[in-house]
């Protein structure tokens, strides 16, 4: 079994390599399908393992190395993978679900120019994710997260004919770099402290007391850092939603199974790393707290498409950072699984819909497109309840439901037990369930069953539709691995991680309050946007706060007053300062002097030349004179010349 984890890692990346260089040689067809087939080994290769892991006795991880990196006295660094089942979930969703937005691309892509360069880009993608989550030393984990962000700058730029485009790019790249240069320097010092970057040496450091509590935390929070910058947490949230100017499977990928997924796993490796830092694991809970409800309020009020479900996305993840902050890593990997599902599922539809409505992504021009789509209304309720968490009937709701129950007992050692900080979070993230019950069914009401706006067009083509269902059924029954104690006591999931969790003893009320939140959610999105007859009235005030929610609540503003425009002004002093034109005015005073010098030469030069062409010309016409030919004149030059020697001879 070891030899299918470098399989695992070369079918895409061999498949990247040949399509870059076949690029314009192939059909679009035939590079669709290039590409999903090296996914679609992938896997195979992930549910082989998963199906040695599930019936082996007593299964062991699996350790390979494939080369060593760098070996110094101080210092090694290894090329090596891990599988355990923390990794085998990660590979098990990144290719799974890569290879259903692949296969959904053969047909939606198929009639874009540049289509070889597209699914090149993307099976990259999936390769740098799979080196990220089976890299058993965080160096070559830094790899594939470096991998990551290279391949998300060329897809949300594939458009690169339009400027706004490229600007998303570069924002997207510009912001994750400065994580990763925060996530380097936690590497860093926990190499000059430690020796080694592989994970299980780490944490037998750690374990033996051999790092200090400060080095510990300074390099946790660096890690933070780079962590919540990969998932656009706040203070970074701000470059997911611009991100979806790329295409919508890549949007697709980038929020279910690759790039904003790596900063809660990286995390969930490291959880003992992190158990050990109170601080920055409170730090952790609180930022997560904090993005999935200002994320949930953004979503309630934006009209793009795309952008409520990227909004949406930066909530979901803030879920997960909570539970890892609380120190209930197995709820965010449980959680990161089902959203993978219903999140793929949601974009893939709405990819679906925006194909058919030509190109239209504002949902306030839709309307009633049950009537034309039902297929697509039927998958996008599928995602849509399984996001807002309706209760026994989707996956979504298992992960958040072990979420919030995990954050009601949570302890934060720093704090005394008579501050509720726990109990805070909480009603943060039950407040934040029955948001993002509201925003999307305010989406599905407008968009599915208003009056109709926009004019459909064509059918939903089968390549597109298969994905669409395989993930309509993840989405809904992909949670019943793991339940509730008070409904049935199923552990799958956690059992599988070798990691349950301690079941203390839940009241029903909890259980009953995440379950009403997204009910009562849904009820008052028909109320406001469901019926015929409208109840919201128009209050003071109430569009600039819209505007105020819907631009991001000034954020991007704010980093450009901060950052971009005394970056620009210093740009513009040095272009203008006192030292640049003392210099530019001496080179213009040697340009000048230059030139003096070069026209006086060339006069001079002018003069000389003309006089001296005269002085010739004259000796020519003298010469032409005496050499005339005439042999007399000859002899007579000659008895001339004899007398004027003779008389020099004679004269004293």
């Amino acid at each position: 079994m070891p030899y299918l984890l470098p399989l695992l890692v070369f079918f895409p990346l061999a498949s990247a390599i040949f399509l870059f260089v076949t690029a314009g040689r192939l059909s679009a067809r035939t590079v669709g399908w290039v590409a999903t087939g090296a996914i679609g080994l992938s896997a195979l290769c992930s549910i082989t393992l998963a199906c040695f892991f599930l019936f082996s006795a007593v299964p062991a991880p699996i350790h390979i190395i494939l080369w060593e990196w760098m070996h110094t006295q101080a210092f090694s660094a290894d090329i090596a993978f891990i599988l355990d089942p923390v990794s085998l979930v990660m590979i098990l969703v990144v290719t799974i679900v890569g290879f259903l937005i692949h296969l959904y691309a053969i047909r939606y892509m198929e009639e874009e120019p540049g289509i070889a360069r597209f699914f090149g880009s993307m099976t990259l993608f999936v390769a740098s994710m799979l080196v990220l989550v089976l890299a058993s030393d965080l160096f070559c984990l830094f790899i594939g997260w470096e991998g990551v962000g290279i391949c998300s700058y060329l897809l949300i730029g594939f458009w690169y004919e339009n400027p706004v485009n490229t600007a998303a790019a570069r924002k997207a790249f510009y912001m994750t770099r400065i994580g990763d240069t925060a996530m380097l320097c936690g590497l860093l010092l926990l190499a000059t402290t430690t020796g080694s970057l592989h994970i299980e040496t780490l944490l037998a450091t750690l374990h033996a007391g051999q790092i200090a509590p400060d080095v510990l935390t300074a390099a946790t929070l660096f890690l933070l850092i780079g962590a919540l910058a990969k998932s656009a947490q706040i203070p970074f949230q701000t470059w997911l939603p611009d991100a979806m100017a790329g295409p919508t499977p890549t949007s697709a990928l980038i929020h279910a199974a690759t790039m904003v997924t790596a900063g809660i796993y990286l995390i969930a490796r490291l959880h003992e790393l992190f158990a050990a830092a109170p601080l920055v694991m409170m730090l952790t809970s609180i930022i997560g707290a904090l993005t999935l409800m200002m994320a949930a309020c953004t979503a309630l009020v934006q009209t793009d498409l795309k952008r409520i479900l990227a909004w949406s996305t930066i909530s979901q993840l803030g879920y997960m950072f909570l539970a890892l902050g609380t120190g209930v890593w197995q709820a965010a990997l449980f959680h990161l699984m089902t959203h993978a599902f219903f999140k793929a599922l949601l974009f893939l539809t709405a990819g679906a819909l925006i194909s058919r409505l030509h190109h239209e992504q504002d949902i306030f021009r839709m309307g009633g497109l049950y009537r034309t789509m039902p297929g697509l209304t039927v998958a996008f309720l599928a995602g849509a309840s399984a996001l807002a968490g309706l209760p026994l009937v989707t996956s979504g709701f298992y992960s958040k439901e072990m979420i919030l129950s995990s954050i009601w007992n949570a302890h934060f050692p720093l704090l005394p037990g008579s501050f509720p900080l726990a109990h805070i979070l909480w009603g943060i993230a039950l407040t934040g369930a029955f948001l993002t019950s509201l925003y999307i069914f305010r989406f599905i009401f407008i968009v599915f069953f208003n009056t109709p706006k926009t004019e459909s067009t064509g059918s939903t083509p089968r390549l597109m539709a298969i994905p669409l269902a395989c993930l309509s059924f993840l989405s809904l029954f992909g949670g019943v691995i793991e339940m509730p104690d008070t409904l049935a006591p199923i552990h799958l999931f956690t059992h599988f991680l070798s990691a349950p969790l301690p079941h203390a003893e839940e009241p029903v009320w909890l259980l009953l309050a995440g379950a009403s939140a997204p009910i009562a959610g849904v009820v008052i999105a028909w109320v406001l946007w469901g019926r015929a007859t409208p109840v919201m009235q128009e209050i003071p005030g109430q569009a600039t706060i819209i505007r105020v929610a819907k631009e991001g609540w000034g954020v991007d503003a704010l980093y450009a007053f901060l950052f971009v425009q005394p970056f620009r002004f210093l740009v513009w002093l040095t272009r203008h300062d006192v030292l640049d034109y003392l210099i530019t005015g001496i080179g213009r005073m040697v340009r000048a002097i230059s030139s003096f010098l070069e026209h006086t030469r060339t006069r001079f030069l002018t003069l000389s030349s003309g006089r001296t062409t005269l002085l010739l010309q004259s000796g020519d016409t003298l010469l032409a004179r005496v050499q005339n030919g005439r042999v007399r004149w000859y002899a007579a030059w000659i008895v001339a010349g004899l007398c004027a020697a003779l008389a020099s001879g004679v004269v004293p």
